[in-house]
């Protein structure tokens, strides 16, 4: 069983276990409300059986809360969906996880994206693509399809220039000094970021390292249209399609978009990031 599965299942049960301990059942009582053996419910709260619907439906009775039905059914649904662990998804290479990518752009109009520690992937040169998907597959232990894989990343950029699009990218100031790739490499991708200001399809902010913050950019994350949120982590993506974490996060981007630099001043920041480069 696949860890980021089991990771959720256990976060449900440990649900289940606060709305029992909120209703001041033991796992005794709840059995025998339920017409179960005790051992079940032991069972779906440490994780060690996933619960059918039914099971939750059932259990949200039996601690009063019907009302939070809907929630536990949720939860439920989510645990192959929501949490994807990187090492899974690239089991069988990386490509894969770039044309989902795609898919998702296609069908979104308009992409936010907040990124502290490198480039946007919709912004990337093929030579950075490469080194960043490299770095990625070594890393996880799954060295498969790099090429293809980047082939995929830079077609997806053709929505760039699509009608009817916006595409709206924060990038810590940091990110432009970072050398997760050879400097060559690096003064080809500041190039390529400085080119696309002025594109009317897309909007690029900077945030400069002494900008004042309303919240500090602690992670990078794409939000499409008001459907989805796709967040990052080291050892895997949560897609969060709830409306509450959608809210949140635009709340957040927008914090950061107030602190941000554009048009020309954004530019300067990459220019200072090219002079750093050449003087390195």
């Amino acid at each position: 069983m696949s860890t980021d599965y089991q990771a959720g299942r256990i976060a449900l049960g440990a649900r289940l276990r606060e709305l029992r301990t909120e209703a001041r059942l033991d796992g005794k009582s709840l059995a025998a409300l339920l017409g179960w053996q005790g051992s079940k419910v032991s069972r779906l709260e440490n994780g060690r059986q996933t619960p059918s619907e039914a099971d939750l439906r059932a259990w949200a009775d039996a601690v009063g809360r019907t009302d939070l039905a809907g929630e536990l059914v949720a939860r439920r649904n989510g645990l192959e969906t929501q949490y994807r662990s990187w090492r899974r998804q690239r089991s069988a290479g990386h490509r894969a996880r770039q044309e989902v990518a795609i898919v998702e752009t296609a069908a979104t109009k308009m992409i936010r994206g907040v990124e502290t520690a490198r480039i946007p992937g919709l912004l990337q040169t093929p030579e950075y693509a490469r080194t960043m998907l490299s770095s990625a597959a070594a890393f996880q232990g799954v060295s498969k399809d790099i090429e293809d894989a980047v082939r995929a990343r830079i077609r997806r950029q053709a929505a760039l220039y699509e009608p009817g699009k916006t595409f709206r990218f924060l990038v810590w100031e940091a990110a432009l000094y970072m050398l997760v790739c050879p400097p060559q490499v690096m003064a080809q991708q500041l190039d390529r970021l400085g080119s696309l200001i002025g594109l009317d399809t897309v909007e690029l902010g900077i945030i400069p390292l002494g900008a004042q913050l309303g919240r500090t950019p602690a992670h990078g994350s794409w939000i499409y249209d008001r459907r989805l949120v796709i967040v990052e982590t080291i050892n895997a993506e949560m897609w969060l399609d709830d409306q509450d974490s959608v809210t949140l996060y635009e709340r957040a981007w927008e914090w950061l978009a107030d602190s941000a630099a554009y048009d020309t001043t954004a530019r300067r920041l990459i220019s200072r990031a090219q002079a750093a480069l050449d003087g390195a």
